[in-house]
């Protein structure tokens, strides 16, 4: 058996490190595209992230074969590969956007199959990987979802404090909670042990003074004073009449 020859050795090879190093490849048949078509193909898969070769198909088998992936039903008529590198920012959603928004302008452009990762894609496969949204819409899909739940609860956090200061406020206004016990006054001070109280008498207590009776007189009493009364009464009567002095002074006059 022949040697192959190292020119197609080395596309092998070439093959071969391409599918390791990339996330997808997709397979297409290019019949009836021009020079020009292919170029604005490879121009716009370039822009999607991806990169558009063609080899021959042996050589491709040669290679799939070796990683243990079986293409041969995809690996008939002119096949060209659109590899995704697996590089920050490469999509493969992107790269199958991009081959269908072509094929509707050049109807001659056929995607079969392909690689994602270590899974086999059918035909019906890349035109659902096509419908995907972009990664970076994902992500952002993903994101919102992971902050809604995340900022639901810090607004719950931040109304917990609010709601229980509303609460509180309305229970003061309200002068406390239902069946909250009164305010207990306070008990007076009980007196000192060492010190016996005294109820002192309410005036209704008092009793009521009673009037004084006089002693009756004794008989030497009544004797002196029946005495003084006759010597007062005897003065009386010894006593001289005062002439008046209007008759005085009218006895002169008449004997002049």
């Amino acid at each position: 058996m022949d040697q192959p020859r190292p020119e197609k050795v080395a596309v092998v090879d070439e093959v071969r490190e391409r599918l390791n190093s990339s996330k997808a490849v997709l397979l297409t048949e290019y019949r009836g595209i021009n020079v020009d078509g292919l170029a604005r193909l490879r121009r716009t898969l370039r822009e999607a992230g991806g990169e558009y070769k063609v080899y021959k198909n042996t050589l491709v088998r040669i290679a799939t074969r070796e990683l243990g992936h079986d293409l041969d039903d995809l690996l008939t008529g002119p096949t060209a590969l659109a590899f995704v590198p697996d590089v920050e920012g490469a999509d493969p959603a992107l790269v199958a956007k991009a081959l269908k928004q072509f094929g509707k302008d050049n109807p001659d452009l056929v995607v079969k199959g392909g690689l994602l990762g270590d899974r086999l894609l059918t035909e019906a496969d890349t035109k659902a990987l096509a419908e995907v949204a972009p990664r970076e819409e994902l992500l952002a899909r993903l994101a919102g979802g992971l902050a809604a739940p995340m900022q639901k609860f810090a607004s719950l956090l931040q109304a917990l404090p609010r709601n229980f200061a509303y609460g509180l406020a309305a229970l003061i206004e309200q002068g406390g909670a239902p069946g909250a016990p009164a305010d207990v006054p306070a008990e007076p001070e009980a007196p000192a042990a060492d010190e016996p109280t005294v109820d002192e008498p309410t005036a209704e207590e008092l009793p009521a003074e009673e009037p004084v009776a006089e002693a009756p007189a004794t008989d030497e009493e009544a004797a002196s004073s029946e005495s003084v009364t006759e010597t007062e009464a005897a003065a009386a009567d010894e006593e001289p009449e005062t002439p008046s002095a209007e008759a005085e002074t009218a006895e002169p006059t008449q004997e002049s």
